[in-house]
């Protein structure tokens, strides 16, 4: 599984013109599922989303994470971040998992996440979706749970 996150002063996310997931302070996460993935790296994913330190503490260095903090967490199905762009000038998409599987294990994620940790907000997968951040910092990462 591969999520891009970022430090968010807000961030919300509109279907049709709906606001459908909004967190304040926190973290957004696009994630992505690829072929391979399954309940390990769900697992080892909500563990890095949940404990990756990207806040500051007292002294302004980033020690605490969003678990820490109490801050919100939106996470938002995004495939395009496993395409495989190597070649050509257009993506393959060969290296995200279908959509069937995509789905079981983004909802899997949430689920846990639900469970581990509030506020989460989500997106709405399989849709167009329209999300809007503040980005604090700016601070952003690339995870991996492979």
């Amino acid at each position: 599984m591969i999520a891009l996150i970022q430090r968010v002063r807000q961030a919300h996310v509109d279907v049709d013109g709906e606001t459908v997931g909004r967190i304040g302070p926190g973290l957004l996460a696009f994630v992505a599922v690829q072929p391979l993935d399954g309940e390990a790296q769900v697992q080892r994913l909500l563990e890095r989303l949940l404990g990756y330190r990207v806040f500051a503490d007292a002294d302004g260095k980033m020690n605490l994470s969003v678990k820490d903090t109490g801050g919100g967490l939106l996470l938002v199905s995004q495939f395009t971040l496993a395409a495989d762009t190597d070649k050509g000038m257009r993506p393959s998409f060969t290296s995200a998992a279908t959509p069937e599987a995509g789905r079981r294990w983004f909802e899997r994620l949430v689920q846990l996440a639900i469970i581990a940790h509030a506020p989460v907000e989500i997106g709405r997968f399989g849709t167009h979706m329209s999300v809007a951040l503040v980005n604090d910092g700016p601070v952003t990462f690339w995870l991996e749970a492979s």
